[in-house]
């Protein structure tokens, strides 16, 4: 669990600043699968991240989900910066993968950070640059990718042989429906790339 003053931007600022930081953040504790803010909703506080990892996703046409990012500790949130500063809807939905801790803070102490702080600013627009490359490769990716390829490098990402995961969980992860799915990965399994197993699919 990260400390306030261990996140990256804390460990610059000024003594005064920093106590103007623990003073006006919220700690909280929020269990698995919570949903912190739903997609079109006007978020009023910043969470900083110190344990735990968030899903922040989208729904697209026939309400089909859309991972856009994760969110792990030491991070904030760019949707929900980016809501609570302009007080304008969030663009996806944001909900917890673990149990998660971290610190609420307002939208008149973001200002007073990123008025007071380089280091803070740098942080958040180096949170935008990382988080806007991820969703530019997941726009490349749907658009240029045969779905296969995909699926195969979704499995891959596991780093084991075998991944505990089923057709509606993976058709979850790329936006695409569970029947597609299906279909492709008996053509993987018919080219002796994957094996199925029930819940479980085996890299050949």
């Amino acid at each position: 669990m990260l400390n306030l003053e261990e996140f990256e931007f804390a460990q610059k600022l000024s003594c005064e600043e920093l106590a103007y930081l623990k003073l006006h953040a919220k700690h909280i504790t929020i269990p698995k699968e919570s949903i912190l803010f739903y997609q079109d909703d006007i978020c009023k506080d910043i969470l900083l991240l110190g344990r735990g990892e968030i899903e922040l996703y989208m729904y697209g046409e026939n309400d089909k989900k859309i991972p856009l990012y994760a969110l792990k500790a030491g991070e904030q949130c760019v949707i929900n910066t980016s809501s609570t500063i302009s007080q304008t809807p969030a663009i996806g939905t944001a909900q917890s993968l673990s149990d998660i801790e971290g610190w609420l803070i307002s939208e008149a102490v973001v200002k007073y950070l990123m008025h007071a702080s380089p280091s803070y600013l740098n942080f958040v627009f180096s949170l935008f640059t990382i988080k806007l490359d991820a969703l530019a490769t997941l726009i490349q990716d749907i658009k240029f990718k045969k779905l296969d390829s995909r699926i195969l490098e979704s499995l891959k990402a596991h780093e084991t042989p075998f991944i505990q995961t089923t057709h509606e969980a993976l058709a979850q992860v790329l936006g695409t429906s569970r029947v597609v799915i299906s279909r492709v990965l008996k053509d993987l399994e018919r080219q002796n790339l994957i094996k199925l197993h029930r819940k479980k699919i085996e890299l050949l």
